[in-house]
């Protein structure tokens, strides 16, 4: 049993009918040969590779062709174990913006397994009907960013030349299918009770849920591609005022509504571990000592996880807010007198070890760098979909692992 992922390619800002006023991939410099980052996925000897030199920069050359596109369907099918259980169409453009979108949602629908739209903006789709032609094609399930219900707001913002069908393709996906609304949420222009009125459309359309999503401006915000800021004297919320903001929403309304980078109220992540002592007693204890480097958001919650688990290990903050977008110039900005001879670095931040252990030992003292577990918690985008106990489960798998490298590693 498996699930197919489809990738149409594409690039932002080009295939998706222009760059959204708020995207992070706008302003990017177009560099013929980018600095890689480094990351896990780099040998351990050499930094660099596809995904942290052209990947995270969605450097590709447009839409994939539709044979292409189904050749590589055809070879995937041929090497999977067991029956295909699902689809999963995504890319670096928009699904909605691709010029063969009605034949490939055909040739998959032939296969009579649910379809997901990991992500659309829907500024692609012109015409209404487009909505049950999907429907009637296996799609079940979609990521849809709508920014506001006010068609003039996303014209506006999100270059949309037909708001009111994408709004309109939206609302009749609702009455079928599992609809997951988001937003990225302007300060001053979509907040307030523009968003108030957006969540009480959202949720009259049927929609599973809402993400909204605090707008990022500066590079400890996580624009680390060079490109910050992406609007010019925009006014910012803080990670307080968004997480404040989400919660008010949540309360008002039946459908869920989360936000990133926080959090997910109807289950209380991130890190709702830390209100389930009974599931704290379960975790191993910490033997060792080590620092754990991570992001502003995330020090204090692994904290005190540690420390309920017998911690001697000191988690330390970095400038950046989310841990898997550090790289190694927030290493660089460490107290190398504060951290312990063995330094945890988060799963998938853009560092690669070797570098790492270069700019951490710069202070004479030799350290080992040990790369991290791939997630600790689960952020708004993945409890989307899930269950409290779904959640609780991952961290606790993650905390697990954590612990278990400070014993092994540490000192």
């Amino acid at each position: 049993m498996g699930r197919l992922n489809v990738d149409i390619g594409g690039s932002p800002g080009r295939d998706c009918r222009g760059f959204c006023s708020f995207c992070y991939f706008k302003r990017l410099k177009k560099e013929d040969d980018p600095e890689p980052f480094g990351c896990k996925y780099c040998l351990p000897f050499s930094k660099g590779c596809e995904y942290c030199t052209n990947g995270v920069r969605e450097k590709y050359e447009g839409f994939k062709d539709l044979k292409e596109v189904a050749d590589s369907v055809l070879a995937d099918l041929q090497i999977m174990d067991g029956d295909l259980t699902g689809i999963t169409i995504s890319g670096g453009g928009d699904p909605s913006c691709y010029p063969e979108f009605r034949d490939l949602m055909e040739i998959l629908g032939s296969m009579e397994v649910p379809i997901h739209i990991g992500y659309t903006s829907g500024k692609g789709f012109d015409d209404p009907d487009l909505a049950e032609f999907m429907i009637e094609n296996g799609l079940s399930e979609i990521s849809y960013t709508i920014f506001a219900s006010d068609p003039a707001l996303r014209a506006k913002y999100m270059g949309d030349p037909t708001p009111e069908v994408s709004l309109e393709i939206f609302k009749r996906l609702c009455k079928k299918i599992d609809v997951y609304a988001a937003a990225v949420i302007l300060r001053g222009v979509n907040d307030g009770e523009v968003l108030e009125e957006t969540c009480r459309w959202v949720e009259e359309c049927g929609a599973k849920g809402i993400i909204l999503m605090r707008f990022a401006n500066r590079t400890d915000q996580g624009l680390i591609l060079g490109n910050a800021p992406v609007i010019d004297g925009q006014m910012l919320h803080t990670v307080r005022e968004f997480s404040d903001i989400v919660s008010d929403l949540n309360s008002k309304f039946k459908m869920k509504i989360s936000g990133t980078p926080l959090g997910d109220p109807s289950i209380g992540s991130p890190f709702a571990i830390i209100k389930e002592p009974d599931l704290l007693e379960k975790l191993p204890r910490v033997e060792k000592k080590a620092t754990i480097i991570t992001g502003s958001i995330a020090a204090r919650p692994i904290q005190q996880v540690l420390d309920a688990c017998g911690n001697e290990t000191w988690v330390y903050g970095t400038e950046k807010e989310i841990a898997c977008l550090i790289t190694i110039d927030d290493l660089k900005s460490v107290d190398l007198s504060k951290i312990e001879e063995t330094v945890i670095i988060p799963g998938r931040c853009f560092v690669h070890e070797k570098e790492a252990e270069e700019v951490l030992s710069a202070d004479g003292v030799q350290r080992r760098i040990v790369r991290g577990p791939e997630m600790l918690t689960a952020d708004a985008e993945t409890s989307m979909g899930m269950d409290k106990n779904g959640v609780l489960e991952m961290e606790m798998e993650g905390f697990a692992d954590l612990i278990r490298l400070i014993n092994m590693y540490g000192k």
